[in-house]
């Protein structure tokens, strides 16, 4: 077994690999991912010149591959990471990967299902199984009702969307995307699972003629790449710190760099930017506060306004 080579190591330019802002959401939402990135070189035992890359896969995923420099064929599977993992744990991989010439035997070739599935996905069983135990009825904070439901779009054809009905409504329901009806319930799950279940189930179509699913299917996968996310648990932490004294919105505000001055030159938190920001007060021109908020955004008011680790804040 050959030792690395001296130009075997992982790139450490930003300019290589655009690393992603970790609010650590769980389905966090992640930057675009790269069409294609090195981020290292060895040479094998035969002396040839091999290189690690990373690529984008299915629903936000990223492949980490081995390939011949010369050809750029001969693909292994390094690593698949989720959506949720920042890009930056792919230059930890390949770290890991470049140093141990053992591990380089044991990749193995990569195969087009690779480029079409999620890394650690549920089996359909168990989303089933958990979409069960959720029932098939959501109850927002205003009473309103959230079910998929067949909804038609056209003769003879129809569609699995998510919609809404008021307590005590009749009829047909209010037509939601996935952000939407998350949004209303400002938390992922379950109706991450519920979609995902009633995707695998309805994979082939069903009984009753043809139910279209690619728009449902689109809306989550829109969902699981966004790098917008709730903040509903950065409101919590904001709060907290607010009621608890430690801290004031304007000091928040101080720390994060939004700062305005008064006819005096007297300086002060932008009290209002951190109050629409974490859904205390709402947008101009809009009547209720927003659900969302960017990760950097959330980042920024985690880190430097709170001292907290964007973990602590996120939603599941």
């Amino acid at each position: 077994m050959s030792q690395l080579a001296p130009q075997s190591q992982a790139c450490s330019s930003a300019a290589r690999v655009p690393v992603a802002v970790d609010p650590g959401r769980r389905s966090s939402p992640t930057p675009a991912r790269p069409a294609g990135a090195l981020l290292g070189r060895y040479s094998d035992r035969d002396g040839s010149t091999r290189e690690v890359i990373v690529r984008a896969g299915f629903a936000g995923s990223v492949l980490v591959l081995d390939r011949a420099a010369e050809s750029l064929e001969d693909h292994r599977l390094v690593a698949h990471l989720p959506s949720d993992e920042p890009l930056s744990n792919a230059l930890i991989v390949a770290h890991q990967y470049l140093r141990d010439p053992g591990r380089r035997l044991r990749c193995r070739a990569l195969t087009a299902e690779d480029a079409a599935i999620v890394p650690f996905a549920q089996p359909p069983q168990e989303l089933q199984i958990a979409a069960r135990k959720h029932g098939g009825t959501l109850v927002d904070r205003a009473g309103g009702c959230h079910r998929l439901e067949r909804v038609p779009r056209g003769v003879g054809d129809a569609e699995l969307r998510w919609c809404r009905r008021d307590a005590g409504q009749l009829g047909p329901g209010m037509i939601l995307s996935v952000r939407e009806t998350i949004g209303w319930l400002e938390r992922y799950e379950p109706v991450a699972t519920l979609t995902a279940a009633a995707l695998a189930g309805h994979r082939d179509g069903d009984q009753d003629g043809e139910l279209s699913l690619a728009r449902l299917r689109a809306e989550l996968e829109r969902v699981q790449r966004s790098p917008i996310v709730l903040n509903r648990g950065l409101r919590r932490a904001v709060l907290a710190a607010v009621h608890g004294k430690r801290t004031s919105m304007s000091e928040i505000a101080v720390r994060c760099g939004r700062v305005k001055f008064d006819a005096r030159g007297n300086m002060s938190g932008e009290s209002s930017w951190l109050a629409r920001r974490v859904g205390i007060a709402p947008e101009g021109g809009r009547r209720a506060p927003t659900p969302w908020v960017h990760t950097e955004v959330l980042a920024l008011i985690a880190r430097d306004g709170l001292g907290l680790s964007p973990r602590e804040v996120e939603v599941d």
